[in-house]
């Protein structure tokens, strides 16, 4: 069982930044994707971004605004957000995908097996 460990949400006003962060056990047995999810109260959860091992990022979004990277050293996924708005406001989640790929412009999140408990973002205008 891969454990993920989520960390950097807080409160924010509208235009600022968070950087996320996402710590996880060790994985060496073969392919993983890994990405950023978000989920706001009433709504469905939705992919963010999208990591896969050779480094490639996806994006559900516009990547002027988000940039998912991961330290391998410090087995940590980050997620950088900018010029944060209201809307970003939601509970972001870190997820793992064992033994594949990421799949560009896939975001089924029901796909991935291994979640972190989340950290809660929330923006003021």
């Amino acid at each position: 069982q891969l454990r993920l460990v989520e960390s950097g949400g807080g409160s924010v006003q509208a235009g600022g930044s968070l950087r996320l962060s996402c710590v996880h056990s060790t994985y060496t047995k073969g392919k993983m994707c890994m990405g950023w999810f978000r989920q706001a109260p009433g709504m469905e959860r939705e992919g963010v971004a999208t990591l896969d091992m050779n480094g490639r990022p996806n994006y559900a979004y516009s990547r002027d605004r988000f940039a998912i990277s991961k330290d391998n050293g410090k087995n940590t996924l980050y997620l950088q957000i900018d010029r944060l708005e209201p809307e970003d406001t939601a509970m972001y989640y870190c997820a793992a995908l064992l033994g594949y790929d990421c799949s560009p412009g896939s975001w089924a999140w029901g796909d991935f097996g291994h979640w972190g408990q989340g950290t809660q973002v929330t923006v003021s205008s």
